[in-house]
């Protein structure tokens, strides 16, 4: 079987409280883009040398960890411990960039819980396969369903937004990936949580026309202070004709949402990973 984990963009970000284990409370609103990764699994021959269950090849864009620590792998291993699961071989093409705030690594996780659902008939249904997906990333449990949520907690209470205003549909994204890792860690260590004085799930009910002025990434800030490119990037999506532009997550991938198809994109970032879809 095959399927395709699509990334996710942020619209707004805040960090609004520290919670006693550490992690802090934020609020989101998580929103899918036709984005890409390709996963395919199938089953393994009795007789292939493996003492894994899942046996993971991954190809496409460079990953950051190996690939016995995949979420693709951990995932197959968390719900392997309650049921039995053949032994299967999984290939993962990565096409979204990794370490750039689009969730391309919990949504592989999430999507290869769906998968082994769907293939092995476990029956689990949304809620629990949420629950499962929770327990590997704060933000894998939106990817089961991938439909624009509103999320609180670390990102992982979810609930449907009935927006953005008009929808989205119709629009174009570009997103722009540069050669810069952001280490969340001091990206968190830099920001004071406020409770906004709006909720990015009011604002984004609002025409896209009053975002900029609204809707806020509290990662911005201090991440731009550290990689002032980033700025320099969401500036020029907007000199580019952008209703709306923003960092995604703790980046650091910048996304731009224009009215019409935007066709230089490519030739303002030649250097950077770039992607432009209709949404």
């Amino acid at each position: 079987m095959i399927t395709f984990p699509c990334a996710k963009i942020n619209l707004g970000l805040n960090i609004v409280s520290r919670r006693p284990d550490g992690y802090h409370n934020l609020e989101t609103v998580f929103y899918p883009i036709p984005l890409f990764d390709t996963l395919e699994v199938c089953p393994m021959d009795d007789q292939f040398p493996s003492e894994a269950g899942c046996d993971l090849k991954v190809t496409g864009a460079a990953m950051d960890c190996d690939e016995e620590n995949n979420l693709v792998v951990r995932a197959y291993n968390l719900l392997s411990r309650d049921f039995n699961l053949p032994r299967l071989h999984a290939h993962l093409f990565k096409h979204i960039p990794m370490q750039a705030g689009l969730g391309g690594g919990s949504s592989d996780c999430a999507y290869m819980i769906r998968l082994l659902d769907e293939q092995c008939r476990l029956n689990i249904g949304n809620a629990e396969m949420e629950r499962y997906a929770a327990q590997l990333g704060a933000d894998c449990a939106f990817f089961i369903t991938a439909e624009p949520s509103f999320a609180t907690g670390i990102g992982d209470v979810l609930v449907p937004v009935d927006g953005p205003h008009g929808n989205l549909h119709g629009y174009y994204i570009a997103i722009v990936k540069p050669d810069i890792a952001v280490s969340t860690r001091d990206a968190y260590a830099s920001i004071k949580p406020c409770q906004p004085t709006k909720s990015c799930r009011d604002i984004v009910r609002q025409p896209i026309t009053t975002w900029r002025d609204e809707l806020i990434n509290d990662f911005e800030a201090p991440v731009f202070a550290i990689h002032p490119r980033l700025a320099a990037i969401k500036q020029q999506l907007y000199d580019a004709g952008a209703c709306y532009a923003q960092m995604s997550g703790s980046g650091s991938a910048l996304f731009g949402i224009f009215k019409e198809e935007p066709h230089d994109i490519n030739t303002l970032f030649p250097s950077d990973f770039t992607f432009t879809a209709q949404l």
